[in-house]
């Protein structure tokens, strides 16, 4: 199975490049973020003329996320993210699909530091740590993909001095994705690239993307029961190179239909 992640920025402007990139990657389940849509404008016609079923929470010119599902309809379990009902903001979608919870997510960019928005950002983290604890005592496979909006460590931006007091780098942040990992889930791409330098976002500006001046912003957190599961993870990062493209490039995992099985050692004779 197939799923993937991509901050499309504004499905109608970019609906070409999705239209084109779902013909070549075929991912089974794809979480979409900055729809820049409200529900009405959803392109649902040629979503579903490209062979998958949707669920979307719009908002109109900013934020937006959707879950596509290849050939069925995703079942929505929820709508926005709980722990304030005033917040407006189109930021988490959530479906089951087969015997899966799964959660898109877009968390709030927090520029400039400091100030209100920052303090949103923080706030809307740990709404999702205190909701992301609950869905790990339901005990049953979950994952939560999307673009997070921080870069988790020094070895996933090009020039970390550069970011010291950007929301996306801020230490309060990274400690805040950091305590929602000690939960127990497990940051897909850098479980099995532990070592690598990855991006996942380049800037229009400054030739970012010619220079490989990247950032990683986009994740897939994964439940332990998924985490058995998981053979494989990457980024599509050919299609930031495209005309009229995002910023950010797809990222995808790969699962199992089986948990792998944990390698015989010494100490098990």
């Amino acid at each position: 199975m197939k799923i993937a992640t991509y901050n499309v920025n504004g499905v109608n402007g970019r609906l070409d490049v999705l239209l084109r990139w779902l013909e070549e990657a075929s991912p089974d389940v794809v979480c979409l973020q900055e729809l820049k849509a409200p529900d009405p404008k959803f392109p649902v016609k040629a979503i579903e003329a490209a062979g998958y079923g949707a669920i979307w929470h719009g908002q109109k010119s900013w934020n937006g996320v959707a879950i596509l599902a290849r050939d069925r309809e995703p079942t929505q379990t929820r709508k926005g993210l709980p722990g304030d009902p005033d917040d407006t903001h189109s930021r988490y979608i959530e479906a089951a699909i087969d015997g899966m919870v799964i959660g898109c997510l877009y968390l709030p960019n927090g520029n400039p530091y400091p100030g209100p928005k920052f303090e949103y950002k923080l706030a809307w983290f740990h709404r999702l740590t205190s909701y992301a604890g609950e869905l790990l005592e339901l005990d049953v496979p979950v994952i939560l993909a999307g673009d997070y909006n921080v870069m988790p460590t020094e070895l996933d931006v090009y020039k970390p001095e550069r970011w010291v007091n950007d929301a996306l780098f801020r230490v309060e942040v990274r400690d805040c994705y950091h305590r929602l990992l000690g939960q127990g889930w497990t940051d897909a791409l850098r479980h099995l690239h532990p070592g690598e330098r990855i991006y996942t976002f380049w800037d229009y500006f400054r030739n970012a993307f010619a220079r490989d001046a990247g950032l990683r912003i986009d994740h897939f957190l994964l439940s332990p029961d998924v985490t058995k599961r998981l053979s494989d993870s990457g980024v599509d990062k050919h299609v930031r190179g495209w005309e009229r493209t995002s910023d950010h490039a797809p990222i995808w995992i790969e699962l199992s239909d089986r948990p792998k099985r944990r390698r015989k050692t010494n100490d098990d004779e």
